[in-house]
């Protein structure tokens, strides 16, 4: 390798810069022009695998009851009765409607009312009432929306000040119908093969997928913004706050693109100043941040190329090539500058030959073994930590490439130029740095033990848990809405408990009462089961026909009759009774509302029967559609979870759910089901988790491998390593003593670290025993790694650490945590790679 690269620098890079830099500008000009293509996704359907059951289950329960990702809007004022309020409010979601996106918004004063005042199953028939009907009562209508089951926590807060407005967008049926046809094709991979054909055709259909899914996402988030403006114009007479699934990913994904730019930019601005100030030359300033800027922006470009979508997992790539390539780009540097104070007189072409020659193999290595650490999350089964495997992988690749290209050719044009003396202070700490080593080795070892120790305790006080309201800001409209809706309007995240019919229902033969049977013998209630005058006067169809139509839905559902009904009472009722959970809505609440219509008693399964026959859709659309299947052998139950709980822990709530329901309530194992985003995000979680506990051991084995196979020594492989596994092990450990939970934003800070652990080992390990082959002599040798390498690791670090530190400032809490977690583990690769490992090196006789 080292001939072929010398080669090289002697026929083309150091005697025809000008023809490199040409092919570099079309190349990369080329490549970048892509990288406005890269599409941030924050969806759930971006952080699953593309077979996962899960997601499929519920697209299939969202497509038979209707999403509950709706977009709310709370309005909230002293007097919501008030006939000004009531005004506003009709203004406001007409000119919702208005807009092309919006499919309905349900309000206060569109649902019906029953008991506004007290309303006949006849008088339904002619009209359904709602708030702003002239017959309802505005006293009765408060008592009705704060009080009852039905819209209590819905649609109104319990205190009467603030209501909500649900948003629901328009559904392509294009795409439901493109992944219906995709998933059925891969629900048949997994049992057969597929023809060339099927295997092509789920590409197609994928491609076709994501490209509605980029167009929907743009009009979404336009949307989103137009609402923002519509919001504004009513802001001086009553508070408004947004919220709800759709606005979460929305927001994530404009504070992540703001973050990019505007951080982005200051950081670059901060690493320019720090380092001119290192340097004190700006050729130094103008060859390190080219090198970066291009590397990241060609990674970036190969993206959208690739048309890879970006998730909240991976979003801090950019960010992640910009530190290994500075971290690079000053090792040549500092190199560059030693040997041209060793050489005063020495040509360019001389200076950057042996620089690049002396930094080739540990550059390479120190790349190639970040790269086979980043590669082993390929094996994790997760997409998006699959993506980011490959992301870095290919962001690494292009840092050496592009490094060891531009740092020549754009120095060859310049004359050498004597280094500035601006180095004092870095040489006083690695100098006190190698003071120690030398004098206290083994408090620095107990120290580190003592550290490891206690990094081990923190990581078994670790939480894995996503709460999105900690994600945001105080201050930022999103954390405000959330806590809103969270506070009055019955929790954020909403996910669903699926009832299915016993499997034995199925195997039983269906007997269907006649007429005659259900009048009398399938009534508990007999024929007072509506009171005196259920039909009210002839106007409704005769009893007779009644009956008729009424015996199929009692006779022939597993659900709709009074017994399993009074079970999904139960259900309801254990539902809302946990502290995690807000509002539940099931046919629970529709029993209430028909327990209204028949005076107050509850129906038999024959009266049931004729009351869902009789009912009118708009009764229907809002307590019974959503909540049961057609058949009546599927029921839902509605839940929402409070995201400001502290004591929220999502899997153990979804674990507990489904033990009591099999455990203490009787039902089949595979009668039960629990889905929904909170589910969804939840699993990802999980997965993510448990691949990175994997992924880890798999990255030291390769990363051991790696050693092995550079320094051809296992004694030196295993030293190599420990900075690497202390740092990880420190940073995890630290947020597990701050209270920090693992989440999809920060369960890579891990590998993070473990990539800027490794960084520097390599380029110490490998100084090291370049200078021990000068004398045998370890202390010394250790002496002048420190004042040699042991600057560019000190700049590296320095740099990386205060220019993050800018990340601090966000509105995004993952971005502040990434920020400081990225500097802590730069300051730990420093301390652990300038103390820990020469004592080890020493200790165990390196050579």
């Amino acid at each position: 390798m080292r001939s072929i690269f010398a080669t090289l620098l002697d026929r083309l890079i150091l005697t025809k810069p000008l023809w490199v830099l040409a092919v570099v500008a079309v190349l990369g000009a080329s490549i970048i022009s892509f990288a406005p293509d890269i599409d941030l996704d924050a969806s759930a359907d971006s952080l699953l695998l593309e077979d996962d059951a899960e997601l499929r289950y519920y697209r299939g329960i969202a497509a038979r009851y209707g999403s509950t990702s709706n977009l709310v809007i709370t309005y909230t004022v002293p007097d919501l009765f008030a006939p000004e309020a009531l005004r506003d409010l009709q203004r406001l979601r007409d000119e919702l409607l208005v807009l092309s996106s919006i499919d309905s918004v349900v309000t206060m004063l569109d649902v019906p009312l029953i008991n506004s005042p007290a309303v006949t199953l006849a008088q339904l028939q002619y009209d359904v009432p709602t708030l702003l009907s002239d017959s309802t009562d505005l006293r009765l209508a408060r008592a009705e929306l704060t009080e009852s089951s039905l819209y209590r926590e819905l649609i109104m807060s319990r205190d009467g000040t603030t209501t909500a407005l649900l948003v629901s967008f328009v559904q392509n049926p294009e795409r439901a119908a493109l992944v219906f046809e995709r998933d059925a094709l891969r629900e048949k991979r997994m049992t057969a093969d597929l023809s060339a054909d099927e295997s092509k055709a789920i590409s197609v259909l994928s491609d076709q997928i994501q490209q509605i899914n980029i167009i929907a996402k743009a009009n979404e988030a336009q949307s989103i913004e137009r609402i923002r403006n519509i919001l504004r114009q009513y802001s001086d007479r009553a508070e408004l706050r947004l919220g709800g699934v759709p606005i979460i990913v929305a927001d994530m994904i404009s504070l992540i693109k703001t973050d990019v730019v505007v951080f982005g930019a200051g950081i670059l601005v901060f690493l320019i100043v720090l380092l001119t100030y290192i340097f004190r030359q700006a050729r130094w300033v103008f060859v390190s941040m080219t090198c970066c800027l291009l590397s990241a922006l060609v990674v970036a470009g190969v993206l959208g190329l690739m048309q890879w979508r970006v998730t909240v997992v991976s979003s801090n790539f950019i960010a992640l090539v910009v530190i290994f390539s500075l971290s690079l780009t000053v090792h040549l540097i500092v190199r560059y500058r030693e040997l041209q104070r060793r050489n005063p007189q020495a040509s360019q072409h001389w200076l950057l030959r042996n620089t690049l020659m002396d930094k080739l193999e540990p550059c390479f290595y120190t790349v190639l073994t970040t790269m086979v650490g980043f590669a082993s999350l390929l094996v994790s089964g997760i997409r998006p930590v699959i993506d980011f495997g490959w992301m870095m992988v290919i962001g690494m690749a292009t840092v050496f490439v592009v490094s060891f290209l531009l740092f020549p050719v754009m120095l060859i044009f310049m004359r050498p130029v004597m280094p500035a003396h601006g180095d004092h202070i870095t040489t006083v700490v690695t100098a006190q740095l190698a003071r120690w080593v030398r004098l206290m080795p083994g408090l620095i070892l107990g120290l580190f033990c003592l550290l490891v120790v206690l990094s081990i305790i923190g990581i078994g006080r670790l939480q894995v848990e996503n709460r999105f309201l900690d994600y945001f800001a105080k201050s930022t409209e999103i954390y405000q809405g959330l806590a809103k809706i969270d506070s009055e309007l019955g929790g954020t995240m909403p996910f669903d408990v699926v009832l299915d019919a016993d499997p034995a229902f199925y195997k039983a033969p269906v007997i269907t009462a006649t007429a005659d049977e259900a009048e009398f013998g399938d009534d508990e209630f007999g024929d007072q089961a509506f009171g005196d005058d259920p039909f009210g006067d002839d106007s409704f169809e005769s009893a007779e026909s009644a009956v008729a139509n009424a015996v199929d839905l009692g006779a022939t559902s597993y659900w709709y009759n009074s017994y399993q009904l009074q079970i999904v009472r139960d259900v309801h009722n254990y539902l809302e009774s946990l502290s995690e959970t807000g509002k539940v809505l099931s046919m629970a609440t529709a029993l209430d509302a028909l327990e209204t219509l028949n005076n107050g008693k509850t129906p038999g399964t024959f009266s049931l029967s004729i009351l869902y026959k009789q009912l009118p859709e708009a009764i229907k659309a809002a307590m019974i559609y959503p909540y049961m299947s057609d058949d009546g052998n599927q029921m839902r139950f509605s839940v929402r979870v409070y995201e400001a709980n502290p004591g929220l822990r999502r899997g153990e709530l979804i674990d507990g759910i489904r033990a009591h329901l099999i455990d203490d309530m009787g039902f089949e194992p595979e009668q039960v089901h629990i889905t929904g985003m909170l589910v969804l995000y939840n699993n990802v979680l999980q997965s993510l988790f448990t691949s990175q506990i994997m992924t880890i051991g798999v990255v030291f084995i390769a990363i051991l491998f790696m050693y092995l196979v550079l320094f051809r020594s296992l004694t030196i492989a295993f030293v190599a390593t420990v900075p690497s596994i202390v740092a990880a092990t420190t940073v995890l450990g630290l947020m597990g003593w701050l209270g920090l939970s693992l989440d999809i934003m920060t369960i890579t800070i891990a590998a993070i670290t473990i990539g800027i652990g490794v960084d520097d080992s390599i380029h110490y390990v490998h100084r090291f025993r370049e200078e021990i082959a000068i004398d045998d002599d370890a202390i010394e040798a250790m002496e002048r790694s420190h004042l040699s390498i042991g600057h560019a690791i000190y700049y590296t670090s320095l740099v990386i650490t205060t220019g993050f530190s800018i990340l601090a400032i966000s509105d995004f809490i993952p971005t502040i945590y990434f920020g400081l977690f990225t500097g802590v583990a730069m300051i730990l690769a420093l301390v652990a790679n300038l103390t820990l490992l020469p004592v080890l090196l020493i200790k165990a006789r390196v050579r």
